[in-house]
């Protein structure tokens, strides 16, 4: 039988679910959205609740309480998703690709999304100080 993350979304349980995030924190950063083209910009800016130095949200079960607008991720709205960073195993598993070698399901690290320059750590800055999204536009792709 193939390992659950080589399986497809829709046959995840929870925990399988759950499990899939590589921790990378990417999803969690503030993006601007050009209202001309529709085309998505990343910011080093990050949500009030991501523990920048994990790559995680430090509130998970309760972020909806403090942050409405975080998504509902689920296996049947994540190609409606744009913004997804384009290496989210949700995303590359939605589209049957296989997950990164430095995702810690391949890998067996949590440290190896951050040691193969795939995490926000190091490089964001919370939304609670930044000000304008503007100016903390990044050239890096999510």
């Amino acid at each position: 039988m193939k390992p659950f993350w080589e399986q497809p979304l829709s046959t995840l349980d929870r925990a399988q679910w759950e499990a899939l995030c590589d921790g990378c924190g990417k999803c969690c950063l503030h993006k601007v959205e050009d209202a001309d083209t529709g085309e998505i910009y990343a910011t080093n800016v990050a949500c009030r609740l991501l523990d920048r130095d994990q790559g995680m949200c430090s509130d998970y079960k309760h972020r909806h309480a403090y942050v409405a607008e975080c998504v509902r991720l689920n296996a049947n709205n994540v190609e409606d998703i744009a913004w997804l960073p384009q290496t989210c195993a949700y995303r590359l598993r939605a589209a049957d690709e296989p997950l990164p070698n430095w995702h810690y399901l391949v890998s067996g690290s949590r440290e190896s999304v951050h040691e193969a320059g795939e995490s926000t750590r190091g490089w964001t800055v919370s939304e609670d100080i930044a000000g304008d999204l503007e100016h903390h536009m990044v050239d890096r792709i999510l």
